[in-house]
């Protein structure tokens, strides 16, 4: 099992349309950890970890997002796992992805 992490951006129509909810669900479904949040630009960041094959499908995912939204972009940047991160532990449950305001 290769365990990753990707720190991704959204851009489009994805502020106002219950997007950072839907990422939410969607993580803790595929057993990711990590945590989403809207940035003033109004693109979406997120960081996802967990099992490289649930982080990809994740970042699949991103492309459609929520139903009213709009993506246009999503670019993805791969960073170092840590094993002994907080979020990593929780996530282990599906319970350690939160939305950051």
């Amino acid at each position: 099992m290769v365990m990753v992490r990707a720190h991704v951006f959204i851009s489009g129509l994805v502020q106002g349309v219950s997007f950072r909810y839907y990422i939410r669900q969607e993580a803790q479904a595929l057993g990711l950890s990590g945590w989403v949040r809207n940035l003033p630009d109004g693109r979406v960041e997120a960081a996802f970890e967990g099992e490289k094959e649930a982080v990809n499908e994740m970042i699949a995912w991103c492309w459609s997002g929520s139903p009213t939204a709009q993506v246009t972009d999503v670019k993805v940047g791969w960073e170092p796992f840590d094993s002994t991160s907080t979020s990593l532990s929780a996530g282990a449950q599906g319970k350690g992805f939160e939305i950051r305001r």
